[in-house]
């Protein structure tokens, strides 16, 4: 019941023009315009661990405008040209008709700046925290706001310093404020911007669109921004540990069952150190899957 789902994208480095999807574009993974695939995943936290769970391959319009080069890459006739955020809106779909338990929806300003998935999720009435860039403009009664005119307009008594989770070196501990936003007639229901501030640098701001019940309180919103960094962690752990990133492949088809075979891999050990994993392992390791392989070789698996 306290699952939260978060959209994100990994870059998957490639040379030649051959492999489905492949171009050069933005990848955060290398952080700069390189030659790669683009993959966006869906990945679901909860208190017990985190994982991946969906994963869709994106495809530029420099390969669903060529008919011939994707047939070549295997890619289905069918398969049209769908943006980050109507990928991430496609898993999420395919989640809640699954029955899968969420109670909230974060990912970064690709997915929160996209209004047509803010709203859709608002119809679903599910809970969503997403990162908009410093340009979003909100509406408060019959004004409309830059979001970073109502940061650099915040009183400094009404910052509120709370933590969004631990990191490698404690607490993740940022100053918050929230304004109530304009909501369509959902009575129970109520749309806020968040806005996060750096303690020591007063300059450095983030900013999220939230959508939840009225009653829900601040320390909520902080969590749910704060989970967002585990799908970074599953990115990391996957790559590094059951060979997400390492194929040759070229299909469409290759690709989708090299990722879906890594990513229950991941699954399958991320199951294994939350249940059976000894807490001197946990401590040692930091519940790392160093301390799996460990414990596995221990019992003989």
């Amino acid at each position: 019941p306290e699952g939260i789902a978060v959209v994100d994208e990994t870059g998957f480095l490639k040379k030649g023009n051959q492999s489905a999807g492949v171009q050069r574009q933005y990848s955060g993974t290398a952080g700069r315009i390189e030659n790669c695939q683009i993959g966006v995943f869906l990945c679901y936290v909860s208190p017990k661990g985190s994982t991946l769970i969906d994963r869709r391959l994106y495809l530029p319009k420099s390969w669903t405008e060529d008919p011939p080069r994707c047939r070549k890459a295997g890619i289905p006739k069918e398969t049209g040209f769908a943006t980050k955020p109507q990928l991430a809106r496609q898993m999420l779909q395919h989640a809640f008709q699954a029955g899968l338990p969420v109670q909230w929806v974060t990912g970064d300003t690709v997915y929160g700046s996209d209004r047509r998935l803010r709203l859709w999720l608002e119809e679903q009435q599910q809970a969503y925290v997403l990162a908009v860039s410093a340009k979003e403009s909100v509406c408060i009664g019959w004004k409309t706001h830059r979001v970073r005119d109502l940061a650099l307009g915040t009183e400094e008594t009404a910052w509120v310093r709370l933590s969004c989770g631990n990191g490698a070196k404690g607490p993740r501990e940022y100053e918050w404020v929230r304004y109530p936003l304009n909501c369509p007639d959902a009575p129970q229901w109520q749309r806020w911007l968040l806005i996060r501030r750096h303690p020591d640098e007063k300059e450095d701001y983030a900013y999220y669109i939230v959508y939840a019940p009225k009653d829900t309180p601040l320390t909520s919103f902080v969590r749910v921004a704060g989970a967002r960094w585990a799908v970074e962690r599953c990115f990391q752990e996957a790559k590094g540990e059951v060979g997400l990133d390492h194929y040759e492949v070229r299909s469409w088809t290759g690709w989708h069952r090299h990722i879906t075979l890594a990513m229950v891999a991941h699954a399958f050990l991320t199951v294994m150190r939350a249940q059976g994993i000894p807490s001197d392992l946990r401590k040692k390791g930091r519940g790392s899957f160093q301390s799996l392989t460990a414990f596995k070789r221990s019992r003989g698996l």
